[in-house]
């Protein structure tokens, strides 16, 4: 991804679901007008959930994902299954494959009631109708005919995926909403083995754009200049913020009457979560030796000696914690659909995430009693900052105390 793509946790995500040989992966080449998905007549050819980042008139940037079938057999096609009712919690908007000579079968009308159980917009696309005799049988609202071979309706498939994608963008900022135009915020951005080469990570890019899109104006340092770019700042910046490896540097080093707090913080805010990553945090003094945690990303990426997920954070909380837990690391998309085998679930800020996923995992703790908390909250507890760093969101500084 160039650092001009909208990252994919900022894109519509549109899932193609339906059984074997519906023609899914066919119509995903027809609407993307690339051979994205490979296909043929054999059942089952699309193995696992494939998926690509792209800009797709009239909806713009967009993550398409084409699914395995439904109704896949065997010992890896309940896996394939599972892997396509992982993708249907992260999609924004659903597009159901019908066989049009077949009509919807048992698991066809098993997704819609998963749709509707799950409030998600869909369309059911009755696909190979350039087999069927005239004249076609009249089809339910919210389904059209069309023909992945002819082109017939693709067109109006994708009008119709941008009808319902309206309405369906966050409403809510990273930080524009706590900016008037012209204030000041400094950004704490961290140089060390962990960082990209040449660039910066997604949050930090994506706060800046937010600063700017406010009026606003940022300075950016690494936390050993913190104390001197706040020094020679002719005015108080509005806000720090910081990245949470240096969370207690930066602690030290803002006034008591500037608001300090995190991407990460920021970006659980930005998905819907940081009220149940709250509550979490207090489950972290708790923990006993042999107690499982499972720690999460939400990206892939090469693991440095000094990793923040699979060497810092499991320091800080055998530090604060005095116990020694085992513990359980997963990344990318894998997480488990059942987690109640955890006593603790920590994450990290999603920013990879659309908000329906980040949403979605911290419901699976949620559901099953575990308490979740992501990296930012964490380490503010650890360090015994949390309720400073919560300073800029008093609705969610209220659960502190409730």
């Amino acid at each position: 991804m160039s650092l001009n793509d909208t990252p994919s946790g900022e894109r519509l995500h549109i899932g193609f679901f339906g059984v074997r040989n519906a023609g899914k992966s066919s119509l995903v080449n027809a609407v993307t007008g690339q051979a994205l998905a490979v296909v043929s007549d054999v059942k089952g050819t699309t193995t696992d959930p494939v998926q690509k980042a792209m800009e797709l008139l009239p909806l713009g940037p967009v993550v398409v994902i084409d699914t395995p079938g439904l109704d896949d057999e065997g010992g890896l096609g309940a896996q394939r299954v599972q892997r396509a009712r992982q993708v249907l919690a992260k999609t924004d908007v659903a597009v159901l494959v019908v066989d049009a000579a077949a009509g919807l079968s048992p698991l066809d009308r098993e997704l819609l009631a998963l749709f509707a159980e799950r409030d998600l917009p869909y369309v059911a696309a009755y696909n190979k109708a350039d087999l069927l005799p005239a004249p076609r049988p009249e089809l339910p609202a919210r389904a059209l005919y069309v023909s992945a071979v002819t082109g017939e309706n693709v067109h109006a498939l994708k009008e119709a995926l941008g009808a319902l994608a309206k309405g369906r963008e966050n409403p809510r900022r990273i930080v524009a909403d706590l900016l008037e135009p012209g204030d000041l915020t400094v950004l704490v951005t961290p140089i060390d083995e962990s960082a990209p080469k040449g660039r910066l990570i997604l949050p930090q890019q994506q706060t800046m754009r937010d600063i700017l899109d406010a009026r606003g104006v940022f300075v950016t340092c690494q936390e050993t200049e913190l104390a001197a770019a706040l020094a020679a700042l002719g005015r108080k910046p509005k806000l720090v913020v910081t990245d949470s490896q240096v969370f207690a540097r930066a602690a030290k080093d803002t006034p008591a009457d500037v608001w300090l707090t995190s991407f990460s913080i920021l970006m659980a805010r930005y998905k819907g979560s940081l009220p149940a990553l709250v509550r979490g945090a207090a489950a972290l003094d708790k923990l006993r030796d042999g107690d499982r945690v499972l720690i999460s990303e939400g990206c892939t990426h090469h693991r440095q000696c000094k990793d923040i997920g699979t060497v810092k954070l499991p320091a800080w909380i055998e530090a604060f914690s005095g116990a020694k837990p085992e513990y359980t690391f997963t990344a990318g998309g894998e997480f488990p659909e059942d987690v109640s085998g955890f006593r603790l679930v920590v994450h990290c800020g999603g920013c990879m995430l659309n908000e329906k996923e980040m949403q979605r995992r911290t419901a699976a703790a949620v559901r099953s009693g575990v308490p979740i908390v992501n990296y930012g909250v964490a380490i503010a507890q650890m360090h015994g900052i949390l309720r400073r760093s919560l300073e800029p969101f008093p609705d969610v500084l209220a659960l502190l105390d409730a």
